[in-house]
């Protein structure tokens, strides 16, 4: 059994040059061209939990092409996520550390591990534990006014009229990921099901807009731009997954499972919203219906009910 800390956020540099965010479109499409690639994720997973700051080491862990995880550190440096610093041993000519705003995407990583945890875990997983009450804890989201447990049920949400995801596709930085990510990448295992919904930018969108109402293919295809083949590719697969249902009618409802991730959209929207810039009119609020206030997302322990902090969190690996 191995047991790893989470560092404290203030301890990290700070990135202060900036980065090629559009400001011309929304922050929450500008995250999801960042975030959605499965190869990020699990790089991201590895800086947090691993250390991992060299580009041989992910190399290593993940088993990544160099080709690809230089298109991905180049973008992720770009974003303000990475920042290049020289190497303290001088054996390699930088490492990669996480920025302020790299560091903050901690509890969007927590919200993917908790829903993996509830809904698709497995033999081998890593237990997160909280270190104020000493448990294993699967978090989840509260509203930070009222303390109550927020839900896709119990909140709802107002579109800026600027807010579109037409554009999320364009421009291409980089392919899909079209080779299979093994499911044990690295000695984290990954979070293998929530790769296949949040595993490309495409997959991630078509999340979201299902969360804000689009239900019918035609709907889909013309809120998001997108190619009918793609588009049903992604369908089809979040069906095999469970997160969509069709039945008869082909019109397309999240499942139970699919309204969990309301966890890791709501996470992914709030530090987009916090950390990117973008014009006025294309925000996404979100209000928590028990308190009536605009929801002010916070993780919290499922076992002794306290907020979670990144210092506060540690992990033990089976083994």
């Amino acid at each position: 059994m191995e047991t790893k800390m989470f560092p404290a956020v203030s301890a990290m540099p700070r990135l202060d040059a900036a980065h090629p965010s559009d400001p011309a479109i929304s922050a929450i499409e500008q995250a999801l061209g960042i975030l959605g690639d499965r190869w990020v994720l699990l790089m991201l997973q590895h800086a947090f939990l691993l250390r991992v700051r060299t580009f041989a080491r992910w190399r290593d862990e993940l088993g990544i092409s160099e080709s690809v995880l230089a298109a991905r550190l180049k973008e992720l440096v770009a974003h303000g996520i990475f920042e290049p610093v020289a190497s303290p041993d001088g054996r390699t000519r930088h490492e990669y550390h996480l920025t302020e705003a790299g560091w903050r995407l901690w509890r969007y990583l927590v919200a993917i591990y908790s829903w993996e945890r509830g809904w698709a875990g497995r033999p081998g997983m890593l237990t997160l534990i909280h270190d104020g009450c000493g448990q294993g804890t699967r978090p989840y989201v509260a509203c930070g006014g009222c303390r109550d447990r927020a839900t896709a049920r119990d909140t709802r949400t107002e579109r800026g009229p600027l807010l579109s995801f037409a554009r999320v596709g364009e421009p291409r930085h980089h392919r899909r990921t079209t080779t299979p990510v093994r499911p044990q990448a690295g000695s984290l295992g990954g979070c293998p099901v929530s790769m296949e919904i949040l595993g490309d930018r495409w997959s991630t969108t078509v999340l979201a807009a299902a969360f804000l109402g689009v239900r019918r293919f035609v709907d889909f295809q013309r809120e998001l731009g997108i190619a009918p083949s793609v588009l049903t590719d992604r369908l089809r697969r979040f069906c095999e997954l469970g997160v969509l249902h069709a039945g008869t009618t082909r019109v397309y409802r999240l499942t139970d499972k699919g309204l969990a991730f309301f966890d890791v959209l709501v996470m992914l929207t709030d530090w987009a919203q916090r950390e990117l810039p973008a014009p006025d009119g294309s925000a996404l609020a979100v209000t928590h219906r028990s308190c009536g206030t605009p929801l002010r997302p916070v993780l919290v322990c499922d076992v002794c009910a306290g907020d979670l902090e990144c210092r506060e969190l540690s992990y033990e690996v089976a083994g």
